[in-house]
């Protein structure tokens, strides 16, 4: 018999171990939101209980989460759009065009990535609330996600311009095809990885944001984490209907990435030799 290897023990041990880690919590969330209150607070009905839907219905029964989902799919959906749009022109700028300063904004883009959201609560409370008057409307909480997701947007799709061929552009210009037309046939069909990458990490920061998102909101545009911390009290917390929260709004961004993680493959395998 083949003695196994100690380091492929350990690297056996050491990766169930992190996945342990890593899929621990979701799946106790899983259970706990098929149980009831007595279930979750009793210590014999760890693992065996009556499973039950109460939790699910009672929060498809809330109007008021059916709502504030409503605002975090609209504020998730138009900023990572607009992030998106705006970020591969202004990186496609940055790569392509010779301007003045043009290295002191491609790093400046990346050192506003590094601000944390904290240090941006009071200043934009106070503008928003103040100067533009846009607190407590969904535009104002898209605004200042785009603001936050547009430097690292810029900062990733750079790299994937970089590495397209100056020929392709050159020979499509010399087809007829204005500059328009080479950034959208020639440029975006190549860094399609690049963009769902991007989608990816724009769309999660902004349904699952709390901070900003708790300063600049009322209580007809909050958005879901924001719904699930105002849910929790002192005297009363109703984890089955909290963890049955968490595996529906789990959904829409296990979705996405799905449909994003299509697309980088797609991307690969087609971009610029796309018949």
């Amino acid at each position: 018999m083949k003695k196994i290897p100690t380091n492929t023990i350990l690297y056996y041990f050491v990766l169930f171990t992190l996945i342990l880690f890593s899929l621990g919590p979701i799946i106790l969330m899983f259970v706990t939101s098929f149980k009831l209150k007595v279930d979750i607070l009793s210590d014999s009905s760890a693992w065996f209980f009556m499973p039950t839907l109460q939790n699910y219905a009672a929060m498809l029964d809330d109007r008021s989460l059916v709502n504030n989902v409503s605002n975090s799919l609209y504020v998730a959906i138009v900023s990572t759009g607009i992030t998106l749009l705006a970020g591969c022109m202004a990186a496609y700028a940055i790569v392509r065009y010779r301007f003045w300063g043009r290295d002191t904004v491609s790093m400046t883009t990346l050192i506003m990535r590094m601000v944390p959201p904290a240090v941006l609560l009071v200043p934009v409370f106070g503008i928003w609330t103040f100067d533009y008057e846009i607190d407590g409307t969904l535009n104002g909480i898209v605004l200042i996600y785009t603001a936050m997701n547009l430097p690292f947007v810029i900062w990733i799709l750079q790299s994937f311009i970089q590495q397209i061929p100056i020929q392709l552009e050159e020979a499509a210009r010399m087809d007829g095809a204005n500059p328009f037309q080479v950034f959208y046939h020639i440029i975006l069909p190549v860094i399609q990885p690049g963009l769902a990458a991007a989608s990816i990490f724009t769309f999660r920061i902004a349904w699952n944001e709390f901070l900003i998102a708790n300063a600049i909101s009322d209580r007809s545009t909050r958005t879901t984490p924001v719904y699930i911390v105002n849910s929790l009290t002192e005297y009363n917390i109703d984890w089955g209907a909290i963890m049955a929260m968490g595996v529906l709004l789990a959904i829409p961004p296990i979705i996405f990435t799905f449909v994003a993680s299509k697309q980088i493959i797609s991307g690969m395998t087609a971009g610029a030799v796309k018949g």
